[in-house]
């Protein structure tokens, strides 16, 4: 419920972000705002929401993995008592809920950037289903699923960890500093603290942002890779580094590797401030703490 309030929120921005990323042509001239205001003009106001229902069936899924995992291999982490400190455990803990969310849930991924690079009147997939099958049957089968698959592995590490980590650390530094100041008692169990909504909201806001700068060249990369056929220089994108220097040379840092990035720090922010927030009001409503 978390992830899917938290990407429905910020659908626009994705799909605004997936056509700069991968310089689609009808917008490639354009900056993040003109982009904006140029997609309802072309595609209407649901060509902001393209590739939205993909993105759902995927984000259910990829929500609850995630968070379960990470409080799953929190607990084997501290059960195995490796002798660091409990912000490392999150780190770790982060970065492995993050993997494992990405690996079960991409094909999905995969067919919703399929969806949300097309523009109207140029369809070349005409639905999921329809992706689906022609990834399949055009790309070698599953293989064909899982191209981009390495960066965003390489990159999910970064993000999710840095991500749980920086919300968690915050988290813990708040309730134990200013206790009255931010936190109140939980809904479902007045014994545990938790933080009050807007300093939620706040932390996972600048969780996102810090795990984004990180990781959002390697972001670039999985995009590229995932349009894979769909692009014109797709067989100079078919490893990991052979991307990231194609992207390079031909854009440079700020108009390629990191092109979108504003653009993230817009979309991230209430995304993952919504997808946090939502997480612990979750928990107390299912009686979690």
């Amino acid at each position: 419920v978390a992830g899917c309030c938290a990407k429905t929120t910020t659908a626009p921005l994705d799909r605004v972000k997936i056509l700069l990323q991968a310089h689609n042509h009808h917008y490639k001239h354009l900056g993040v705002f003109s982009t904006l205001c140029a997609v309802p003009k072309k595609e209407g106001y649901l060509g902001l929401y393209k590739g939205n229902g993909a993105m759902m069936i995927r984000i259910f899924p990829y929500g609850a993995i995630q968070f379960m995992a990470f409080d799953q291999y929190k607990k084997v982490i501290i059960k195995k008592q490796l002798g660091i400190s409990g912000h490392v455990h999150r780190l770790m803990a982060g970065s492995m809920a993050g993997i494992t969310a990405v690996i079960c849930t991409y094909p999905l991924d995969m067919v919703r950037v399929r969806l949300a690079f097309q523009v109207k009147g140029e369809h070349r997939y005409m639905g999921i289903i329809h992706a689906f099958k022609m990834i399949y049957t055009k790309e070698g089968g599953f293989r064909g699923f899982y191209r981009g698959l390495m960066p965003t592995v390489v990159g999910m590490a970064p993000y999710a960890g840095f991500s749980f980590f920086t919300f968690g650390t915050l988290k813990s530094i708040g309730l134990a500093q200013a206790p009255n100041l931010l936190g109140r008692p939980s809904l479902d169990n007045p014994d545990v603290l938790v933080l009050k909504t807007h300093v939620n909201l706040l932390c996972g806001g600048i969780a996102g942002a810090i795990a984004q700068t990180i990781s959002y060249p390697l972001d670039v990369t999985r995009r590229r890779m995932q349009l894979g056929a769909v692009l014109p220089d797709s067989e100079k994108c078919l490893t990991m580094v052979q991307t990231l220097k194609y992207v390079y040379q031909q854009h440079g840092i700020r108009r390629g590797l990191y092109r979108g990035l504003s653009l993230n720090y817009i979309r991230c922010i209430p995304s993952q401030a919504v997808a946090f927030t939502t997480y612990e009001l979750m928990k107390q409503f299912l009686h979690l703490n």
